[in-house]
């Protein structure tokens, strides 16, 4: 199959494609900008690779949780891109995305905590288990939270050898002093990655978990989005 995948939901601006057996990609840490480098960096990409839109497979992008105004560019990004090119869509978690890099960097790690900066005094929070084949499965709803709440909302599904992993714990350092009896480790500097984006979401399309155009909608968790932070 061959799938464009792209993210803007964090400080990473990030794009890959999926061909076949071939994953390559381009990620670029900006504090802000994203919306004058993606489509570029999507055109670059294609470019190299000598394919065209319309011989693409599928789209995927990150639908959040993360920053209003990058999250939002990115699923305007695969509405416009999918209408263009009467393309299925597959929103894949940012939070899910964050697990895959920690799952794929730690054989043995069973789970992962994933919390990522929310601003304004909060983390989005998600908790992941490895499944069968080795992909982050949710064993809780994601959430918006305080970083005093997530010990209390997650202990409960946290395991022996998990892992936390996220901008949230580098943002607020006395969450992983928190966590620190229940997580064999934290990844502070993981963001989501469009490569693992294009993983997660190739499984999706071969469940025909696909979405059309209109309903590639973004997941904000917040009430309040009313603030870019992008």
């Amino acid at each position: 199959m061959r799938l464009l995948a792209f993210d803007t939901a964090t400080e990473a601006c990030s794009v890959a494609l999926l061909s076949g057996d071939t994953l390559r990609g381009e990620c670029l840490e900006l504090g802000r900008g994203h919306s004058e480098r993606l489509l570029p960096m999507i055109d670059a990409l294609l470019a190299d690779a000598g394919l065209s839109l319309g011989e693409l497979d599928a789209l995927a992008f990150g639908r959040g949780p993360g920053a209003f105004t990058g999250v939002r560019l990115a699923a305007s990004v695969a509405q416009g891109l999918a209408f263009a090119a009467r393309l299925p869509v597959v929103p894949v978690s940012d939070l899910a995305a964050v697990a895959l890099r920690v799952l794929r960097g730690e054989s043995a790690a069973p789970g992962v905590l994933v919390c990522n900066d929310a601003r304004m005094g909060q983390v989005y929070a998600g908790a992941f288990r490895r499944d069968g084949a080795g992909l982050p499965e949710a064993v809780a709803a994601e959430a918006v939270l305080g970083p005093d709440e997530v010990p209390g909302t997650f202990a409960a599904v946290l395991a022996k050898g998990w892992h936390g992993a996220g901008h949230g714990f580098r943002a607020y350092p006395g969450l992983a002093s928190a966590l620190q009896p229940l997580l064999a480790g934290v990844r502070a500097e993981c963001l989501p990655r469009a490569e693992k984006i294009a993983l997660l979401a190739a499984g999706a399309f071969a469940r025909g978990e696909t979405v059309g155009a209109g309903e590639a909608l973004p997941v904000y968790l917040r009430d309040n989005v009313a603030r870019p932070q992008l």
